[in-house]
């Protein structure tokens, strides 16, 4: 079994097919769950595995583990359209990087103010077919950098 995903932020955790995006709620991504993050404030987001950046854009990042798993962390719902407003890389693609350090910082304030929906999809892209067991019952609230699931 591989190490515990940890969440990149602190928020309510619900199950995947609860987003309002079809995508995302029918699994096609793969399996995870989504992260409802608090606003009025701008948020630290954080690694949920030890490894590689491998893909990153203002509204996202997919981090490769050691152990091969990546993980893709997407900031809020069509987030795309802001075109990086509100977000703040601090982590590059290519770096290493630890389970629970900052890889960006997020103010969902502007998200919200354009409409858009800030819950968080945390997915796992690789392995294909892969499923995953919540680290609590959900939906349920977590800090950041708190075990969130396993990959099995």
């Amino acid at each position: 079994m591989s190490p515990a995903v940890r969440s990149p932020l602190p928020g309510e955790a619900a199950a995947l097919d609860s987003v309002d995006d079809p995508v995302f709620a029918g699994g096609v991504v793969g399996p995870g769950l989504a992260l409802r993050p608090p606003t009025g404030r701008r948020l630290d987001v954080l690694a949920p595995v030890t490894g590689t950046i491998v893909k990153t854009t203002p509204h996202a990042f997919v981090v490769r583990a050691d152990d091969g798993a990546a993980v893709l962390v997407h900031l809020g719902i069509d987030t795309v359209a802001l075109r990086g407003q509100g977000f703040e890389a601090v982590a590059r693609q290519g770096e290493r990087v630890d389970a629970g350090q900052v890889v960006c910082r997020w103010d969902p304030s502007g998200a919200l103010d354009s409409g858009l929906d800030v819950v968080s999809p945390v997915v796992v892209l690789e392995p294909v077919g892969a499923a995953i067991e919540p680290a609590f019952p959900v939906p349920s609230a977590v800090g950041a950098g708190d075990a969130l699931f396993t990959i099995i």
